[in-house]
């Protein structure tokens, strides 16, 4: 049974329904004798006959009747199969699994989810947050949000949006120390360390000019969470480094304020990454994911 080739399933199920060789044959675009070479290559990979036939008439035998009534199943659930995998990869729906950092996840992803979800009511989700690089493979997710420097790997990978890094601190903070005008003034302020980063104390300032300034901040604290680092910073613990879409309403209500703002830090970038060919559910939350980034941005600017 290890030697039965399935494709002579649809030509035995095609013979019967047909009635004869020659009308098989027309339906398939096959010659008769390839319909009867692929019968009887069937029968010999079976090892029993399907079916008896003479110059005018042919008919199933026992082990054929029941042999095709399996065969007509086995067809019918194979097409509904093929269906339901060309309805996923056409349409959106099913479990959308999904994971991204915390912050940049609740701030940005979990709200353009719930519109995603409005609008593509055959999808469910499940976020996963996580400042963690995720195993997106062995999560079995359909889709990782992920900032910074990409690893080199297999997956795909579509840049959503920058994002700016803002020096700040509170009010409370500078009023008991001070305001620093240029990188150099940071060594005498206490800053807090977003451990996840890479080097969270060591800092490149580029000025108006071009010219580049680096400084090394003085750790009073540090947290492996930006939402630990932010909560420190609005109790006026120290400086941070955080990203522009957490502060934004801090800085416009006063509860931060942006440090040396003739200079900038490094941009950063999000992207989604997928495995393999995504289905339309993945497809389509990521232009809707990058349509609500874009739609947000551009309330800022207005």
């Amino acid at each position: 049974m290890d030697g039965v080739n399935l494709n002579r399933l649809a030509v035995f199920v095609a013979l019967v329904r047909a009635g004869s060789f020659t009308a098989a044959a027309e339906q398939l675009s096959l010659t008769k004798a390839m319909v009867s070479q692929h019968l009887a290559q069937l029968e010999r990979e079976l090892g029993v006959t399907l079916l008896v036939r003479s110059t005018r008439r042919m008919a199933l035998t026992e082990a054929g009747a029941a042999f095709h009534e399996d065969c007509v199943r086995i067809l019918a659930e194979t097409e509904a199969a093929i269906e339901r995998v060309g309805v996923t990869r056409d349409e959106p729906r099913g479990t959308l699994r999904l994971t991204a950092p915390v912050n940049y996840g609740t701030t940005v992803v979990a709200p353009a989810l719930a519109g995603f979800l409005r609008r593509y009511p055959q999808v469910r989700a499940d976020l996963v947050l996580d400042d963690h690089t995720s195993d997106l493979i062995g999560g079995r997710f359909d889709l990782a949000i992920r900032g910074g420097p990409l690893r080199d790997s297999g997956l795909h990978a579509v840049r959503l949006a920058a994002f700016r890094q803002v020096l700040v601190a509170a009010p409370c903070h500078l009023a008991a120390h001070g305001t620093p005008r240029r990188p150099q003034d940071l060594s005498g302020h206490d800053a807090l360390a977003l451990t996840a980063l890479r080097s969270p104390l060591r800092w490149t300032f580029t000025a108006r000019n071009g010219t580049r300034h680096r400084a090394e901040l003085r750790p009073v604290a540090q947290a492996n969470g930006a939402a630990a680092v932010h909560a420190m910073a609005l109790a006026g613990a120290g400086l941070a480094v955080l990203p522009d879409f957490m502060v934004e309403a801090d800085l416009r209500e006063g509860r931060l304020q942006q440090l040396l703002t003739g200079y900038r830090l490094p941009e950063g970038h999000f992207h989604a990454v997928y495995a393999g060919s995504p289905p339309a559910k993945v497809r389509a939350f990521i232009e809707h994911l990058r349509a609500s980034i874009a739609g947000a941005s551009a309330k800022r600017v207005g």
